[in-house]
């Protein structure tokens, strides 16, 4: 699994030059939630997570704490993550916005499952500036 593959999937679904031409103060503002890893305070340093299939991530936002899990998708070389609140049934597509920023999109996965631990990158406590209604 080749990292700079996971890094395009993430940044092909929204363009970076919209967040580099927003200032940082203005994109804080825009910030509704966090995906951080199950169990852990959202203001832990070391909260992040494994994108993996089944991988337990916790949706923080609006004052509440919405349990979920990741589903991966690949075709070939190319991976999806998507995040889905436990006993939900509406996927949303991680469309990466920035460093460690991302959008939450509605959209039925594409592609095939991946194999189980793949692709298996750390991640860090991602910030959500597009979040679902929980």
């Amino acid at each position: 699994m080749n990292l700079n593959t996971l890094a395009l999937v993430l940044c092909s679904a929204m363009p970076l030059a919209a967040a580099a031409a927003t200032p940082a103060a203005d994109s804080d503002s825009r910030v509704c939630g966090a995906l951080v890893g199950a169990g852990q305070s959202p203001v832990a340093a070391n909260s992040g997570f494994v994108l993996r299939e089944g991988e337990p991530v916790d949706f923080v936002g609006g004052g509440k704490t919405v349990p979920g899990v990741l589903h991966v998708f690949h075709d070939g070389d190319v991976y999806r993550v998507y995040w889905q609140a436990s006993g939900g049934h509406e996927p949303y597509v991680f469309a990466n916005i920035g460093p460690h920023r991302l959008n939450l999109i509605s959209t039925p996965p594409q592609g095939v499952p991946a194999h189980p631990g793949e692709p298996g990158a750390a991640m860090p406590v991602q910030q959500v500036e597009s979040c679902p209604q929980l």
